[in-house]
């Protein structure tokens, strides 16, 4: 199986802490609604510490206070995520039962022969939470200083050029893929068994480049062990706005980001997504959340579940385009 330990293992310690459980009141209009009748579980289908993880035991608290029920994060690592997204899929829409998801699970199944869900058509989209930023980075000694640069080395050494990933299918592997096929260039993939070694050849000299979290990668520029070249996103990123994006160094087209949601299994009642999508967009709203994601690489999105579902849907297109044009396979 493939372990995505991409997300980041930064722990978040007494970011919750700034959030308290008074961040939610007063309560916004129209979020009067149906509460669960027990303990919610928010399903996370990876392991204990990474990005959904932290994520989902930051909004556990505020739900608690506002449902007046315990809620409790359950880690259902596995497959790439696909035993505990499949879980989900299968659980009774009684809102007991959430699941935080990176956009990794709109992408697998693209990756994969068959997934036990259906990313569209399995779940209700409830809000989307956070956006992290990535960046494509290069060791110090290869001869590019931006994105153009790069592309121009690639271009002069087809397939000479490595760059590494956490594995076949990640977000940073799907993103550096894109750019080499917006950019007209081959480059190497060597796909790593998690982030750790991937990032350790990266800084001892055996990887050309790779695709970073912004924050796993600004203090290693800072030491001068990486050098950072574009921003993958559609926007800069508030933690380096010296950096341009992808688009702004000539290859629009290129965009990419980690995106993370929060569903519930196909029937769940209208105007009980409504309620949690009202609550959590006041929480995302309060300064004490913004300082609390940004110190883990996040950046605070909310809006309506409908702004989640076409997000969803249109990533599901646009990554089945580039898996397919790159011949990538997870199985």
């Amino acid at each position: 199986m493939i372990k995505r330990e991409q997300f980041g293992r930064r722990r978040f310690g007494r970011a919750a802490a700034l959030l308290p459980l008074a961040a939610l009141a007063p309560r916004a209009a129209g979020a009067q609604g149906r509460i669960p009748d027990g303990p919610v579980t928010v399903v996370v289908p990876y392991t204990p510490g990474t990005g959904p993880d932290i994520l989902g035991r930051l909004i556990s608290a505020p739900l608690q206070q506002r449902f007046g029920q315990p809620v409790v994060v359950d880690n259902r690592a596995g497959a790439s995520g696909n035993i505990g997204t499949q879980f989900v899929a299968r659980a009774a829409p009684d809102g007991r039962t959430l699941m935080l998801q990176p956009n990794t699970f709109i992408m697998n199944p693209s990756l994969f022969k068959q997934v036990p869900y259906d990313p569209i058509n399995s779940f209700v989209p409830i809000i989307q939470l956070s956006v992290g930023d990535l960046v494509v980075v290069v060791n110090p000694d290869v001869a590019a200083r931006n994105a153009k640069e790069l592309a121009d080395l690639a271009r002069a050494k087809p397939g000479e050029l490595d760059y590494g990933s956490p594995g076949v299918g990640t977000p940073q592997h799907l993103a550096m893929a894109l750019f080499g096929l917006t950019a007209n260039v081959q480059m190497n993939h060597v796909p790593y068994r998690g982030a750790a070694p991937s990032l350790q050849d990266l800084i001892g000299k055996r990887l050309a480049a790779m695709v970073l979290p912004v924050h796993t990668a600004l203090p290693l520029a800072q030491a001068g062990q990486i050098r950072l070249l574009a921003i993958c996103g559609e926007t800069r990123s508030d933690a380096t706005p010296d950096v341009p994006t992808l688009a702004e160094s000539g290859f629009p087209g290129s965009q990419a980001d980690l995106w993370f949601g929060l569903f519930g299994p196909a029937g769940l009642p209208g105007d009980f997504v409504q309620r949690v999508n009202a609550d959590l967009n006041v929480w995302l709203g309060d300064p004490r959340t913004r300082e609390a994601l940004l110190a883990q690489g996040m950046r605070p999105a909310g809006g309506t579940p409908e702004v989640l579902g076409a997000l969803a849907k249109r990533d599901l297109a646009r990554w089945a385009d580039v898996i397919r044009r790159g011949n990538i396979s997870a199985d």
